[in-house]
């Protein structure tokens, strides 16, 4: 008889991963892999999907499972998975991370918001919705969010075992990190026990997310000869917030003493100045603001502040819109200075 939930035509059960480079997705689809097949004795795969293999960038993993008399012959990416694992919320912008999602699919993500709103942003009408404030787990544990993710995967995948888990966690880590043996292990099992649940009613004859491949822009047909970027100044128009990881700089504009050690560090153009005058009269330039569109959540400038005019704090929603000071390029706008 078979342990698994549900399966495709193919008599696989899916898992699709979704998050940005950094936060351990892919070693966490290989964790969990490596858990159900060990412990359980099930068919399973893993391999991941991402493109410049940098720190913010999105990623994909993929881990399929399947009972030990079926052999394991699909290794294209997951389109229809059972359950999705969204590692960071920025990721709604810019990935339609609930694609293929059937209509009794689970989708788990690394969140403090109620519910609801997390469902109007998924723009999700049924099934089940899971929450879990991985990211203060991992950073009360100093661990990362991917250990608490895992737990609050094995809880929903309630036909793995955690305690396989465990025993992975320390084959994981006990050679090379020996000290994060206990704190993984502390973060899995607040993971497990505090992620919670909220069903939504799937009526009769509901059908789930399509699957939307996207289609670059420029292709094979349609691309300039050469390969020539045809959008000028397409990095001013580029949204890096995607890339923070859960924490941005705060300005405290009046412990601020203008001295630009901030700006000398930080790698992304983020502070917006404006020229002044001094108490004496002397023209000086002034810290404005922050454009955190430019922000990647590296709090390089944090560490330079000399005033602690700068820390860092947890990102809420909408605060990084409400709070940015937008720079001026005319240019690049169509218009002139």
């Amino acid at each position: 008889m078979s342990i698994l939930p549900k399966k495709n035509e193919l008599g696989f059960f899916e898992i699709r991963l979704e998050s940005i480079g950094g936060l351990g997705a892919n070693l966490a689809g290989k964790m969990l892999a490596e858990a159900g097949v060990l412990s359980l004795g099930l068919r399973g795969s893993n391999f991941s999907s991402y493109g410049s293999e940098k720190k913010g960038s999105p990623v994909k993993s993929f881990i399929r499972f399947c009972d030990p008399d079926v052999e394991i012959r699909d290794h294209s990416p997951i389109e229809q998975p059972h359950v999705v694992g969204v590692f960071h919320e920025a990721l709604y912008k810019t990935v339609n991370v609930v694609s293929g999602l059937p209509a009794d699919g689970i989708v788990l993500v690394n969140t403090t918001r109620d519910f609801d709103d997390v469902k109007k942003d998924l723009q999700l009408e049924y099934g089940t919705l899971a929450v879990v404030d991985a990211l203060t787990i991992a950073v009360e544990e100093k661990t990362k969010v991917n250990t608490a993710m895992l737990g609050a995967l094995f809880r929903i995948c309630d036909f793995l075992d955690p305690e396989a888990m465990k025993n992975v966690i320390r084959k994981t880590f006990e050679k090379k990190y020996p000290h994060l043996v206990e704190p993984n292990l502390r973060t899995f099992d607040r993971g497990y026990n505090e992620v919670q649940f909220k069903s939504y009613a799937v009526p009769d004859g509901a059908v789930g997310k399509a699957f939307v491949r996207p289609q670059p822009q420029l292709g094979f047909l349609t691309q300039e000869l050469g390969g020539v970027i045809t959008a000028q100044a397409n990095s001013i128009l580029k949204d890096l917030s995607g890339s923070r990881q859960g924490f941005l700089p705060e300005l405290n504009r009046e412990k601020c003493i203008d001295c630009a050690a901030c700006d000398n560090v930080c790698p992304d153009y983020c502070f917006v100045w404006e020229e002044g005058e001094d108490k004496r009269g002397r023209k000086q330039m002034f810290l404005k603001g922050i454009d955190y569109q430019y922000c990647k959540g590296c709090l390089k400038c944090v560490e330079a502040c000399p005033t602690d005019a700068l820390k860092d704090l947890r990102e809420m929603i909408g605060y990084a819109d409400a709070n940015r000071v937008k720079k001026n390029f005319p240019y690049a706008a169509g218009g002139s200075l």
